[in-house]
C-alpha cells in the first residue's frame, strides 16, 4: 500500500463531520422520536456525550498503534491467521450493514419521495459509479472534495434551520420528561449506534493523516459538531411537528422542509435537504468503500486496492437491492439487530483489542523481568 497518500487534519475533521451526519439526517429524527418522545432531543445530547467516550476509545487505539490500521492491530494483537480470519469477518458483515444499506437507503428515498417512476437499480447504480470513481481518485482527492463542498453543506443547513424556524411551536416539547429518564436509554443507545459506532471504521485511514495528535482532536471534534448538528435537526423536527407525527414519518427532515413557506413565494423548496443529504451521503458511502478496499488489500497483501474496486463495485449494486426485501422489513432489522450488531463491531471489538494490548503488555514485562 501506498505510505506518501496523507491527508490534513482539517481535511479528517470535515470528512468525519460529514461521514457522522451520513443518511442520518434524514431518518434518526423518527428513530429518537419513536422511543424517546418529546424528549428525543435529551436522548441525543445523552448520545454525544456517550459517542464521544467511544471516540475518545478510538483514539486511544490510535495512540498505541499510530501507524496502523485496524486490520494490521487485528493481525498485530491476534497473530497473523487469527487476526486475518477476524478481520475477513468484520469486512463482510460490515459491507452488508454499511455501504449496502446506505445505498438502499439513497434508492428508497428518491424512488419514493422524489421520482417514483424510477427503478431503484438505475438510482443505485448511477450513485455507485460516482462514489467508485471518488474511491478510485484515492482519500486525497476525497478529502479534498469535502473541503470544497462542506461550505455548501453548511450555507444549505444554515438556510434550512433559518427558513424552517418559523415553524417552531414551543409546546411540542412539552412536558419534559413525562415519562421519567426510562425512555432516554434505549433512544441514547440508538442514536449512538446511527451517528458514532459506525467511526471505528475510519481507523482504516488514521496512519494516511499528518500529525496524529492533531489527527486525534479532529476526529474528536469533528464527532462532536455533528452529532450536534443531528441533535438540531431532531429537536426543529420535535418542534414543528410534535413526537407523534415526527415518529410516523419516515422522513421527518425531507417533510422538514416541505413546511417552508416564505409569503406564499418561497416555498416547496425540500431539495434543500435533499442537496444537503447527497452530499453528506456521498463521503459516508465513499468513506466506507475506500476503508473496506484498503483492508481487503491488506488482508490479502496486494499492492494496490484499485483492482477490487470493480468487483466489490459490482456486488455493492446488487446487495444494496436485495438486502432489504420491503421496508417493514428494514425497520424490523434496524429495530431488533442492527444495534447488537454495531455494539459487537464499534464497542466489543475495540474494548477487547485493548484488553489483549494490556495483557501482551505485561506478558512482555514478565519476559524481561525473566
Amino acid at each position: 500500500m501506498p505510505n506518501s497518500v496523507k491527508i490534513s487534519p482539517r481535511q479528517l475533521l470535515v470528512l468525519t463531520i460529514l461521514f457522522t451526519i451520513g443518511s442520518a439526517i434524514l431518518v434518526v429524527p423518527s428513530v429518537m422520536a419513536t422511543t424517546a418522545r418529546q424528549d428525543a432531543w435529551i436522548a441525543a445530547l445523552v448520545g454525544v456525550v456517550a459517542g464521544l467516550l467511544i471516540i475518545w476509545l478510538y483514539n486511544t487505539i490510535t495512540i498505541m498503534y499510530p501507524q496502523m490500521t485496524l486490520v494490521q492491530i487485528m493481525e498485530t494483537l491476534l497473530g497473523k491467521w487469527l487476526g486475518k480470519s477476524f478481520s475477513i469477518l468484520f469486512i463482510i458483515t460490515f459491507f452488508l450493514s454499511g455501504p449496502a444499506a446506505v445505498l438502499y437507503d439513497l434508492g428508497s428515498f428518491l424512488t419514493t419521495q422524489m421520482i417514483p417512476e424510477t427503478p431503484i437499480q438505475a438510482v443505485n447504480i448511477l450513485f455507485a459509479i460516482i462514489v467508485l470513481m471518488g474511491v478510485h481518485l484515492g482519500i486525497e482527492t476525497l478529502a479534498r472534495s469535502a473541503e470544497l463542498l462542506f461550505p455548501l453543506f453548511i450555507l444549505l443547513y444554515t438556510a434550512f434551520v433559518v427558513l424552517v424556524v418559523s415553524n417552531v411551536k414551543l409546546e411540542n416539547a412539552q412536558p419534559i420528561l413525562e415519562r421519567g429518564w426510562g425512555p432516554i436509554w434505549p433512544a441514547a443507545l440508538s442514536f449512538i449506534s446511527i451517528a458514532f459506532l459506525s467511526h471505528i471504521v475510519l481507523l482504516m485511514i488514521f496512519p494516511f493523516v499528518d500529525h496524529p495528535d492533531q489527527a486525534r482532536k479532529a476526529f474528536l471534534i469533528g464527532s462532536l459538531a455533528g452529532g450536534l448538528i443531528l441533535i438540531l435537526l431532531i429537536t426543529l423536527a420535535i418542534l414543528v411537528f410534535g413526537p407523534e407525527l415526527t415518529a410516523k414519518n419516515m422522513y421527518p427532515s425531507y417533510s422538514l422542509a416541505k413546511k417552508i413557506n416564505i409569503g406564499n413565494f418561497l416555498q416547496r423548496i425540500e431539495a434543500i435537504m435533499a442537496a444537503m443529504w447527497f452530499i453528506s451521503l456521498f463521503f459516508r458511502l465513499a468513506l466506507y468503500m475506500y476503508s473496506i478496499m484498503i483492508a481487503t488489500a491488506q488482508i490479502f497483501n496486494l499492492k494496490d486496492y484499485r483492482p477490487l474496486i470493480f468487483p466489490l463495485g459490482m456486488i455493492l449494486i446488487v446487495m444494496s437491492v436485495i438486502i432489504y426485501p420491503n421496508v417493514p422489513y428494514q425497520q424490523s432489522w434496524d429495530a431488533k439487530i442492527w444495534t447488537p450488531y454495531i455494539l459487537s463491531i464499534g464497542l466489543i471489538l475495540p474494548l477487547l483489542l485493548l484488553c489483549l494490548h494490556g495483557i501482551r503488555k505485561i506478558w512482555s514485562k514478565k519476559k524481561r523481568c525473566l
